[in-house]
């Protein structure tokens, strides 16, 4: 049993649905919140209805009393993406949960890249959090549930892990493939 329950990390729901190509067009904010304020950020931006995605993971872990726990943990920790004009942009900063703000310069390539976190996390597969890209060959996933995503191929401890990343943090998540699966493109 989860600690806290899953919150909305999405604002609305179907912000990252292909098709919504108006959503490009749009200016992006990469907002860094004040130290493990992502969530409250989020419950304010769904009160204030302006559309975001702070992408959230499960996790599993051993408390020092040796039970495990499960909880939901920001994917890239102190950020959350804002869609919006500069009113959008003013009023998420003046709630207070930001520390600084920068304007995304190619919107339409994050939104690429948050569209295949979003679809990755909604597999409901164990997920790594990457802090650091490794150089690697870029690959297609040609077979199984990852079938059309695309991302860098990396090796952790004989296991190759599909990294799908979001190029404009230098972050993102992995997950366990076989190369069989796989197509250089």
């Amino acid at each position: 049993m989860p600690i806290l329950k899953h919150e909305q990390d999405i604002w609305p729901n179907n912000l990252l649905i292909e098709g919504g190509e108006g959503i490009v067009a749009q200016p992006w904010w990469a907002m860094y919140t004040l130290p493990r304020f992502e969530k409250k950020l989020m419950r304010q931006l769904v009160e204030q209805q302006i559309p975001f995605y702070g992408p959230t993971i499960g996790r599993r872990y051993r408390s020092a009393q040796g039970r495990i726990r499960n909880s939901f943990e920001p994917l890239f920790p102190n950020y959350v993406f804002v869609c919006g004009d500069e009113m959008a942009r003013y009023n998420a900063v003046s709630t207070g949960s930001i520390s600084r703000w920068l304007p995304v310069p190619r919107p339409e390539e994050l939104v690429n890249d948050l569209r295949q976190i979003f679809e990755l996390i909604q597999t409901d597969m164990p997920l790594a959090p990457e802090l650091k890209l490794q150089p690697g060959q870029k690959v297609r996933v040609k077979t199984g549930v990852f079938k059309g995503f695309e991302g860098v191929v990396i090796r952790r401890e004989n296991e190759i892990r599909l990294l799908i990343s979001v190029r404009y943090m230098g972050r993102g998540a992995s997950v366990a493939l076989d190369d069989c699966q796989l197509e250089a493109i």
